[in-house]
Formats: structure tokens, sequence, C-alpha cells
């Protein structure tokens, strides 16, 4: 007895068909929300050159962000910044924190500054102008704190210290240099 195979090539044929059909519409179908960016980690929005204003429950000033570009990601609803500035207005002598790059939490309560981080307390009257620089700075700006656990350079003048952390307190103008400090002290004139 012979095998032919030829009376099941056509159903073998429209088997291939509706498994190529099967696929295709499962290929080619749009899974739900994936079409609205949310799934992605897209921007929704982009800004270039804005300040932007924070104020107390008073109606006062609290501080100024001030960047070149700002993208905004509505899937985890944080926000990175290119050149970012932040003025504390209320700081006597004023306070100014910048760096290349900054991601700020939803609703703004955490801003982490990356790469090349500078905070400048401006020179008053017979006082030199504090300067801290290190790589990367976390700013609570609401509680006017300041940490980072990376390598810290403090200027005032002609001195000169270096730590391994800091924190510092806008409020209480407290700068505490953390690990094993090294520098140099110079007396004032």
């Amino acid at each position: 007895m012979k095998l032919s195979v030829a009376p099941l090539l056509p159903l073998l044929l429209l088997a291939l068909l509706a498994g190529g059909t099967f696929w295709l519409d499962r290929a080619s179908r749009m899974e739900e929300g994936v079409g609205d960016g949310r799934q992605r980690h897209d921007p929704d929005f982009v800004i270039d050159n804005f300040t932007t204003r924070r104020f107390d429950p008073e109606g006062k000033l609290q501080h100024t962000l001030r960047a070149a570009k700002m993208l905004h990601y509505p899937d985890d609803d944080t926000t990175e910044v290119t050149t970012p500035t932040v003025f504390y207005a209320r700081s006597t002598p004023p306070l100014y924190i910048d760096a290349r790059h900054a991601w700020i939490s939803p609703e703004g309560k955490e801003v982490r500054l990356m790469d090349d981080v500078r905070m400048v307390r401006a020179a008053g009257i017979d006082e030199p102008a504090l300067v801290m620089e290190t790589a990367e700075l976390r700013v609570y700006p609401d509680d006017e704190i300041a940490r980072t656990a990376t390598p810290v350079t403090v200027l005032h003048g002609r001195s000169r210290l270096h730590g391994s952390g800091l924190e510092a307190n806008n409020r209480t103008q407290k700068f505490t240099l953390l690990g094993r400090v090294q520098g140099s002290l110079q007396r004032a004139p």
C-alpha cells in the first residue's frame, strides 16, 4: 500500500494560513495604554529657557529654578533639567546652586543635581563668598537642606577644605563636612 501526501496538502496549507493570520493579528494589535506613552519613558512636554518660582504659605518667594531645558516624563511624573540654577531669595546673603543636569522628583520634593555642582553663598559685608563644589548633590527645596555622599571641596576666602560628604542647612546657615576632612584654614586679616 502506498501512502500519498497529496490529499493532506490543502489541509496543511489551510493550517499554515490560519496560523499566519492569527500571528499577524496579534502582532499588529496595539495593547491598551501603549499608544498614550504612559508605559514608555518618553517626555510628554519639553520647555526651553524656563523659570519657575516656589512661594511659601505666606506668599513670599522661597526659591527660583532657572534652566536651559526641561523634560517631563508622565510614566513616573519626574522631570529632567539641563543647566539648572537654584536661587534661594530669603537667604542673607543669597545662595545659588548650579549644575549641568538635574532630576526632579514628583511634586518637586527632591532635586538631584549632577555633574559640576557648585553652591555659592554670596559674599557679604566683610565676609568672602563661600563656594562648595561636588559631583552630586541632593537638595530638598522646601526644607532648604542639601546632602551629598560624594567628595566635596569648600572654599571660603583663602581657606580650602576637602571632605567625603556634606550636609547643609540653608535656614541655619550651617554646613557640615563629613568623613575625614583635610585642608587649610586662613585667618581673616
